[in-house]
């Protein structure tokens, strides 16, 4: 038994807040959680917040690591770094690529989830394939030399894991795209719309399909008009829709951010962090994608001056969303449940309660993460 002790600290799960002064673990799941009154912590958890182990769908590698080329082994020193920061579960985000690359891809994401489990490392759910099938007009960094066009059964040729969740983000105007999203829904992917310009009728349509949610909201999707609904406005008149967006103050503005996840409400949105390999090497020119990204005060650019990514954790975008005023409910709502109820593991992450493993991140009270314990074992 594992016991952790803390003082003057409350919890934030659940869509709620409690004081918080013993979190008991067991074989790397919470046995038991105490709100009674306890002599000062001696583990240096005083003051903390702490909240779920954050759930990222959207990574595309950090720390020197790029997941469309890593090894398994580089996979499990991310996953570990990722973990240093709050991760608790994380998907690894493929771009468009070559069929070979796919392959060597898949086995490594198929290998390190063979081997994670019981490590102090933040947990692959499964894998996400970003813009396979994109709108070529809003690719963004994307490289459309591998963009895919549809015909049936083309979902069956893409490299599938051995167990895990498959997430998808497509543009369902192109040529067969709402034949495209049922497929994939037939094969149990979960389906996002992004790097798409559709129009009102096709997102009913990709609606009626089966799309729920949308990738990095108001990036490569057309924004709101007061003539044009675009994607972003269509996303919101939707309440069974759901989002994720980059809270990197670059990507989208902290106020229209701001605005956006008032209009859906927290119980809609997940952030994600959408970062890449620079992510944590400072500025710079690294080579990616077969291109050269910069970094410059935390911004990527391509060759062609567009944003390629972000270079922000989790924790970093948990951070910024509490200094905006979300409350620390919420913003375990959005790091962790949601995006834990998206890919359907809701039952094991994003909450800090008894059965559940023990993934916990913990705050000071300027945001920072002061200690993270993934599987029941305390890593920070």
């Amino acid at each position: 038994m594992t016991e952790l002790n803390f003082t003057n600290s409350q919890l934030a799960s659940g869509g709620a807040t409690a004081p918080l002064s013993r979190v008991e673990v067991f074989d790397g799941v919470i046995a038991n959680i105490s709100t009674e009154l306890g002599s000062a912590a001696d583990d240096g958890s005083d003051g903390v917040t702490v909240l779920p182990g954050f759930v990222d769908i959207h990574n595309h590698g950090a720390f020197g690591v790029d997941v469309n080329s890593a090894k398994t082994d580089d996979l499990l020193y991310l996953a570990g770094k990722l973990a240093e920061h709050g991760v608790a579960g994380w998907m690894p985000t493929l771009v468009p690529d070559a069929e070979e690359n796919y392959k060597k891809a898949i086995a490594a994401i198929d290998r390190l989830i063979e081997i994670q489990e019981g490590r102090p490392v933040a947990q692959a759910l499964g894998v996400h394939y970003e813009g396979v099938f994109a709108a070529e007009k809003m690719c963004g960094a994307l490289r459309t030399e591998f963009f895919k066009k549809y015909k049936p059964g083309i979902v069956d040729t893409l490299p599938r894991l051995k167990r895990g969740i498959h997430m998808t983000t497509l543009a369902p105007e192109i040529e067969g795209g709402i034949y495209l999203i049922r497929e994939f829904r037939e094969a149990d992917f979960v389906v996002s719309i992004g790097h798409t310009r559709a129009d009102r009728q096709t997102l009913d349509l990709a609606f009626d399909a089966g799309a729920r949610h949308a990738t990095h909201f108001f990036n490569a999707m057309t924004g709101i008009h007061h003539r044009d609904l675009g994607v972003a406005g269509w996303c919101l008149t939707k309440p069974e829709m759901t989002f994720d967006i980059i809270a990197d103050g670059i990507h989208v503005d902290e106020q229209m951010l701001t605005l956006a996840v008032n209009a859906r409400g927290t119980d809609g949105v997940s952030l994600i962090s959408d970062s890449i390999s620079a992510t944590g090497q400072g500025d710079g020119s690294f080579q990616l994608w077969e291109q050269t990204i910069t970094v410059e005060n935390g911004r990527t650019r391509n060759a062609s001056g567009g944003i390629a990514g972000s270079v922000i954790t989790m924790a970093d975008a948990v951070k910024r969303v509490l200094k905006l005023g979300f409350s620390s409910q919420a913003v375990a709502q959005m790091s962790s449940a949601n995006p834990a109820r998206l890919l359907g593991f809701e039952k094991v992450f994003g909450s800090v309660a008894p059965r559940r493993r023990a993934d916990l991140a913990g705050l000071n009270a300027d945001g920072d993460i002061v200690f993270s314990m993934i599987g029941g074992e305390r890593i920070k």
